[in-house]
């Protein structure tokens, strides 16, 4: 395969991390974003490879659309970076703490996938992949799949969003070539909360599922949602 240039957000750690990692192993160019610059270059440095530090917090329009006017060609996006909330029903949160999640998973991944749109529309296979969560899954919820109704209610909720705005973009942007999915990651060692952290699951098996929908071939899915396996996760 060619040479790709691709954006990681929320590179600096945990699955993030590993994506770009396996990307760079891989040969591509990988932009690490990061919105903590130190971090992000300790990251660039522990990547290798064609890795590259790009200082970028999804919540702010001002370092946004200064990433995107450091990059003037991408193939693939993959939008991580993501925050959760305390393991809390809806009844015991209170709206800011709503606010602040959906600031990031749902409003953050809507500015940086518009903000990086015109290059991604140059690329000859341009893919888009957002690392979703099988807990945003409405059938899972509902079905006893999940033991623990109502649990994380904004976290959740943010990432059923991140969801619709998957199939939307996929539809809206088939036109123009671009795929787009969404990935359920499953439960990793990383330092989401205290659920995550306690997980013995490695990021990087995670991290792999990422990166085979970064890459699909032409004739890839555009518009799904899939486990970290590879099969199919209900809406």
């Amino acid at each position: 395969m060619d040479k790709l240039i691709a954006l990681v957000t929320g590179a600096n750690t945990g699955i993030g991390k590993e994506i770009a990692r396996l990307l760079a192993d891989a040969g591509h160019t990988v932009f690490v974003g990061s919105r903590d610059a130190g971090r992000g270059e300790q990251a660039v440095k522990e990547i290798g490879g064609d890795a590259r530090l790009l200082p970028l917090d999804v919540t702010s329009a001002e370092s946004i659309a200064e990433a995107a006017r450091q990059v003037t060609a991408l193939d693939v996006l993959v939008n991580n970076a993501g925050i959760s909330s305390e393991d809390a029903p809806p009844g015991d949160t209170d709206p800011d703490t709503f606010r602040r999640v959906f600031e990031t998973n749902v409003f953050g991944v809507v500015a940086v996938t518009n903000a990086f749109l015109p290059v991604l529309r140059r690329s000859a296979r341009p893919r888009v992949v957002n690392v979703s969560s099988g807990t945003g899954s409405l059938e899972w919820s509902t079905d006893g799949h999940f033991p623990q109704r109502g649990s994380y209610a904004a976290y959740r909720s943010s990432k059923t969003a991140l969801n619709a705005l998957t199939v939307h973009y996929a539809h809206s942007l088939a036109s123009d070539g671009v795929k787009v999915n969404a990935l359920a990651p499953g439960l990793r060692r990383t330092g989401l909360n205290a659920t995550a952290a306690a997980s013995g699951d490695d990021p990087a098996e995670a991290a792999e599922a990422a990166v085979r929908l970064a890459l699909l071939p032409d004739d890839g899915p555009s518009g799904t949602f899939t486990s970290w396996d590879g099969t199919p996760v209900p809406w």
